[in-house]
């Protein structure tokens, strides 16, 4: 069964490597063959990996899009993976999700629970600031000592 994907103007979406933007009016084509194909709201781009997790997603939509390096990606994401769940254990059943698909050779669905890693990853930043805010809220506040409350001294000109 075909794959219809509808292109809105300026969308762009990415089909075995190559980068397709609608240039025009919407759009809609039938894909009618297996393809590696990514919509452009599903693209992290290199410079907007700026945590872990979206590394990790970086390196398997690599995998993904360029099957010609595949094992370099997927060596490389194993990597990030591995580092990512070290320091986040409570992401490990989304990484085993994750294992999961890439072992039964569905990268788009391990994308897809890649972007759940991204969105774990953000939930525990946000509580981690939570509990930042609270505890720095919570500490009494410190009052100036004299010295530093004291006006400055004018040196004596010397004759």
């Amino acid at each position: 069964m075909p794959l219809l994907i509808d292109i809105k103007p300026g969308d762009k979406v990415i089909i075995n490597g190559a980068v397709i933007e609608n240039a025009g009016n919407s759009t809609k084509l039938f894909v009618h063959n297996q393809a590696a194909i990514l919509r452009g709201k599903e693209v992290l781009s290199e410079e907007d990996c700026g945590t872990p997790a979206a590394r990790a997603y970086f390196a398997l939509q690599c995998a993904y899009i360029f099957a010609d390096k595949n094992a370099e990606y997927l060596a490389k994401f194993e990597k990030l993976l591995d580092d990512y769940l070290t320091a986040c254990p409570s992401g490990k059943p989304i990484g085993e999700q994750i294992r999961r698909e890439i072992k039964d050779e569905k990268l788009y669905r391990a994308l897809k629970a890649a972007q759940k890693l991204i969105a774990h990853e953000s939930e525990i930043l946000k509580s981690m600031q939570r509990k930042v805010t609270e505890i720095a809220e919570s500490l009494p506040e410190e009052k100036p000592s004299s010295a530093e409350t004291a006006p400055a001294e004018t040196p004596t000109p010397r004759r």
